[in-house]
């Protein structure tokens, strides 16, 4: 069942996540018929989470594919006989309270991102320093290919279109290159003729691995139970680091990929001028200086 869900999703974005949300629930599911997999016995999963100090809403997102397995199982996919996999009604399975415990994001100051990318191997620090720099996510850098690069001639510069499939909200989103990030770009250029960040000749999966979260650690930075995921703060920098150069709202929208039926895609070359002048200003330091916080824990 697991597996007949990830071959149905394996076009969207989030089915990396997925797999990895499945694979640490099949050992303690895995060899369960369907219908007894409910709160009981999804409790030593939970359990264990818990106990290893996973963000309640990262075991909720588990919980929440255990739901749409179930859901299918019972409602949409029958046997040869017509049958479906799951002869009842899918349980209700109850999520953890997240009130209190939510992991916020936690945008970097300029000195802790150079202690982190100082950390980085190469091929994740060109990837990091993109990110900070364009405000993509994980994936829409992992699977960034060279022929979604277009040239604007009017400004002699080049964006990256990224096809709907790849984006979170479903929709093509363009990025612009500031300065920094062409220059990470034209680095990566005559590496590889398929990918941009690419790892021993092969795409990169993920940033968030064993390498990053050791240079994370070694930078000094809260621990990622405090905050959310290292990667995701990237992309939380690039944002603020616009609101603080004073860039519009609407114009940091359009720069982030946020779709809310406003935005478009379809950029002329002024519109493209008016973004890449915006992403410019997290290049200045002085402009865009990210407020250096800290991490409060509530008393036990």
């Amino acid at each position: 069942a697991a597996l007949r869900y990830i071959e149905e999703i394996a076009h969207k974005p989030s089915a990396d996540d997925m797999a990895l949300h499945i694979d640490a629930l099949l050992p303690f599911i895995g060899a369960l018929p369907l219908d007894q997999v409910h709160d009981g016995t999804l409790k030593p999963f939970v359990d264990h989470e818990v106990s290893r100090g996973l963000a309640p809403k990262s075991i909720n997102n588990a919980l929440g594919v255990v739901s749409a397995v179930l859901n299918l199982a019972a409602r949409v996919w029958r046997d040869d006989k017509g049958r479906p996999w799951l002869m009842q009604a899918p349980p209700l399975l109850r999520r953890l309270s997240v009130k209190g415990k939510q992991a916020r994001a936690y945008p970097l100051s300029w000195a802790e991102q150079e202690r982190l990318f100082k950390e980085l191997p190469r091929h994740l620090a060109d990837a990091a320093l993109f990110a900070v720099n364009t405000g993509c996510r994980e994936q829409e850098i992992c699977q960034l290919r060279w022929d979604w690069e277009r040239s604007i001639p009017d400004l002699g510069v080049s964006v990256f279109v990224l096809p709907a499939a790849v984006t979170k909200t479903s929709v093509e989103r363009v990025v612009v290159l500031n300065s920094v990030a062409t220059r990470v770009v034209e680095t990566r250029r005559a590496i590889d003729s398929e990918f941009v960040f690419t790892f021993r000749g092969n795409p990169v999966g993920k940033l968030h691995n064993s390498a990053w979260k050791r240079a994370w650690k070694v930078a000094g930075l809260p621990t990622q139970s405090d905050v959310r995921r290292g990667v995701h703060n990237l992309r939380h920098t690039f944002a603020t680091r616009l609101r603080a150069a004073g860039v519009p709202l609407e114009t940091r929208k359009a720069l982030m990929g946020h779709s809310d039926g406003d935005i478009t895609t379809h950029y002329s070359a002024p519109e493209i001028g008016e973004l890449l002048r915006a992403a410019e200003k997290v290049v200045d330091r002085s402009r865009a200086e990210t407020p250096v916080l800290g991490v409060v824990r509530s008393a036990a």
